[in-house]
């Protein structure tokens, strides 16, 4: 492969040199510096997310038009789409009885004649003169009763081409992107085979340059932060008591896993530092994270130091105050509306407070990062001086999709579920649901039930909702006591309904995903999700890790009306990691992690297949870093979140 990261490390193309640096630069000028763009396109092109000249070059055909096999226009077959080459008799208009204006003309080539129509396109009229040779494509379909090529494109370049099909928007056509200027610096080889490909053949090996490049960029770009974190911090390095470590772990009720153990002699390791922490734990629900980050929490209180537990929700707040409560660490809560001191400060973003004040904080922990945004989890990390991060996160990531998502950020995976029993799965069809409802009943359990939306949608309306099902749930299941959880309800009154259904008052729980971090019920077995298929695998598996949580069989009933092959893998796959996977290939990184605004990278070009090449890029930036001072454009691309043309 002909990538940059090979370029860059084995030559010095003279397109490095510093003039064609300087030459490059031009990337992040806006698109109205392009001959041919003005502010209403540009208002059309930002709706694609093209803002600069970068963004126009990486906006890549999906599809392509090979019109190089030329038809004979005597021989053409209603309903192909063709290209035809020949001379064009004088187009005429035609004005008829209801008012339409047609264009009319005739080709000619060696086989014969073949009639031509357009509708309302009267300058066409100027454009041909009888004789002109031109090349036409489009659609054969019958007009009064005759094989005819209906608005064809024409082109006086008689020479077959393929013709690049562009992702478009309201008054934007892929006629209109091919005709810009070549704004491809320096002609750059692979961006010209994706946009001007001469066979189909070079295509996908030039796209392959771009995404390897993109992927380089994002691994270079996370060296640089990792490389920046340990250079320009100082930390608070801790003295590791092994002989108490092993007291506080034996103090346990239950045993480690071999993922744990390893998992917690890395974070020892990374607190041993004079440099911070920066460290991604993680775990499948269940797996055992909160137990590490005691361990972690445990040791910075030995070294006189608070800990902070960051928690996106107050339920998932209120849930680690309680196990690290029971683990015997001294932990206060902090909310919006209270306040408890303790070794370990557990609450949402209430803790990232300016009037907040503590003392000595060494170690903070961010729970379910990907769920607060850049700015908050900066404010987090600089709470005390320069303290240490572990973040952590239940939402299944590939290995080596968290290299590309998390690559700033050293990595912990606890692979094992101690002691759960696998929970039984199956999608139910909507003639079904009767007879699931009549199972439910028998089973003498607690129930969860997660819908969609809160209220009922207008545009939706077979998507259920949580308040109607609800009302309707309380009729089909009288002889039951019913609560409701929603996003919309206060945090007092949110507590107040989870403790009365893990006190068994409520037998069932409707809600929307709300529950799907932080609420363990162990006498819940049954969850049930409405409108499956509006749910990604990943979170459709850590709602299904809210049962499962004793020794007692548990099931999970997905409703959907919709037959998915994507669903049915829930029925047989249980490990988070081999779901992200499926879900990964099936729908993307940005959908399944979330946006750019939680830090996730939006890939221009690399795609599900591309990610078997980040072992190699990550191998290339290392080989890259020690010289990126040497590299201006690289460097600038790098820390400007830019890909750098191949």
């Amino acid at each position: 492969m002909d990538s940059l990261g090979h370029r860059l490390i084995t030559s010095s193309h003279p397109r490095h040199s510093p003039a064609i640096y300087h030459s490059l630069m031009n990337l992040t000028s806006p698109v109205t510096s392009i001959s041919g763009v003005g502010t209403i396109m540009a208002r059309k092109l930002a709706k694609l997310d093209i803002h600069t000249v970068f963004d126009l070059l990486y906006h890549l055909p999906f599809r392509y038009e090979d019109r190089r096999l030329v038809s004979p226009a005597a021989r053409v077959q209603v309903g192909e789409t063709l290209t035809v080459i020949g001379h064009i008799s004088a187009v005429t208009n035609i004005f008829t009885k209801n008012g339409k204006r047609l264009q009319t003309a005739t080709l000619t080539d060696d086989s014969g004649t073949l009639p031509v129509i357009w509708f309302n396109q009267m300058y066409l009229s100027r454009v041909f003169e009888t004789g002109d040779v031109v090349s036409l494509y489009g659609k054969v379909d019958f007009f009064n009763r005759k094989p005819t090529l209906i608005s064809p494109e024409y082109d006086f370049s008689t020479q077959a081409k393929i013709i690049p099909v562009y992702p478009e928007t309201a008054g934007l056509s892929s006629k209109w992107l091919a005709s810009l200027p070549d704004i491809s610096p320096l002609h750059a080889q692979s961006l010209n085979q994706v946009h001007l490909p001469n066979s189909l053949e070079v295509v996908e090996p030039a796209r392959q340059d771009l995404a390897f490049d993109e992927l380089l960029l994002l691994q270079t770009r996370a060296l640089l932060h990792r490389r920046k974190w340990q250079t320009t911090r100082l930390a608070h390095p801790f003295a590791v008591d092994q002989e108490k470590v092993l007291q506080f772990v034996a103090s346990l009720p239950f045993v480690l896993t071999p993922s744990q153990n390893q998992a917690i002699k890395e974070i020892l390791s990374d607190l041993s530092q004079p440099y911070p922490m920066n460290r991604l734990l993680e775990g499948d629900v269940g797996s055992g994270k909160t137990v590490v980050a005691a361990i972690a929490a445990y040791i910075a209180h030995l070294n006189g130091f608070q800990t902070l537990l960051l928690a996106p929700t107050q339920i998932l707040a209120h849930q680690h105050f309680q196990t690290l409560t029971a683990l015997g660490l001294k932990t206060g809560l902090v909310t919006a509306s209270s306040k408890t001191l303790g070794t370990v400060l557990v609450g949402t973003h209430a803790l990232l407070s300016k009037s907040l004040q503590l003392n000595k904080v060494g170690l903070v922990v961010i729970d379910e990062q990907h769920r607060f945004g850049v700015t908050q989890r900066s404010l987090a990390a600089a709470k005390g001086d320069s303290p240490h991060i572990l973040t952590m996160t239940a939402t299944p990531i590939p290995r080596t999709v968290a290299l590309t998502l998390y690559g700033d950020l050293d990595l912990s995976i606890l692979d094992s579920v101690p002691g759960r029993i696998p929970i039984k799965t199956w999608v139910v069809p909507e003639e079904k649901r009767t007879a699931a409802y009549e199972w439910i009943k028998k089973q003498n359990t607690q129930v969860f039930i997660v819908c969609p939306f809160i209220e009922e949608s207008e545009t939706l309306t077979s998507v259920k909702s949580a308040k109607a099902e609800f009302e309707r749930l309380k009729d089909i299941f009288s002889e039951l006591k019913l609560g409701l959880l929603h996003g919309k309800l206060k945090a007092k009154d949110k507590e107040q309904v989870i403790a009365k259904f893990r006190a068994g008052e409520y037998h069932m729980l409707v809600a929307t995903p709300v529950v799907e971090v932080g609420i363990d019920i162990p006498s819940a077995t049954i969850m049930v999700i409405e409108g499956a298929e509006r749910f990604g695998l990943a979170q459709l598996h850590q709602l299904r890790g809210r049962v499962g949580r004793s020794d007692v069989q548990s099931y999970c009933l997905l409703f959907s009306d919709i037959p998915s092959p994507r669903l049915k893998s829930l029925e047989t796959h249980h490990s988070g990691a081999e779901l992200a996977e499926i879900d990964l290939k099936l729908r993307g990184a940005g959908d399944i992690y979330g946006t750019s605004q939680h830090g996730i990278p939006n890939f221009k070009v690399a795609k599900y297949a591309d990610f078997s090449l980040i072992p190699t890029a990550l191998a290339a930036a290392v080989k890259l870093l020690p010289d990126l001072d040497k590299l201006p454009l690289l460097k600038d691309l790098v820390e400007t979140d830019k890909i750098i043309p191949a």
